[in-house]
């Protein structure tokens, strides 16, 4: 559109909010450790601090849109934590992975890597949290220190050896 035809005064409008579609099947838990809870409900405090702070500042040309910005993000983080199943570590763990888990594993090359085992809200792929849901996390889950399971990966199938399990 020719600028000829535009107000100087136009601001875009605000994007319309809509809550996200779960990325869990319909009936599955929708698992999280407490401290990815406790991370979640710190995150939406520090938004609805931000989003107070925003609606008194005046000229800011962006307001609408990182009001709408926020209120999305609220939206996601509302749904995540009405929806989640917190699940505590186990009180005296027994060398078998569990949800919340820390497993250290050693590849056919003998090279270690660690994982932790988490909800699908709480992923980071740079600090190696995987998803419950995952390929790996699910060759993992009920595994034992010692024991060898394979697992597909886009890059083929593997065989991992578990070597340590730990609950933070």
């Amino acid at each position: 559109m020719s600028k000829a035809f535009t107000r100087e005064d136009d601001q875009p409008e605000a994007p319309v909010l809509a809550r996200r579609n779960s990325s869990l099947p319909p009936g599955t838990q929708n698992l999280m450790t407490p401290d990815g809870a406790q991370r979640l409900r710190e995150e939406f405090a520090r938004l609805q601090a931000t989003r107070e702070a925003l609606l008194t500042t005046k000229g800011d040309p962006d307001k609408a849109q990182k009001l709408a910005a926020i209120e999305q993000r609220a939206l996601v983080l509302d749904d995540s934590l009405r929806t989640a199943s917190v699940v505590q570590p186990p009180a005296a763990p027994d060398g078998h992975v569990r949800f919340g888990a820390v497993v250290t594993v050693r590849d056919p090359a003998g090279k270690p890597a660690t994982h932790r085992i988490v909800g699908v809200d709480e992923v980071d792929f740079d600090r190696g949290w995987v998803s419950w849901r995952s390929p790996i996390a699910k060759a993992l889950l009920n595994a034992r220190v010692g024991q060898r399971v394979r697992v597909k990966l886009p890059g083929g199938e593997t065989e991992l050896e578990v070597i340590a399990v730990a609950y933070d």
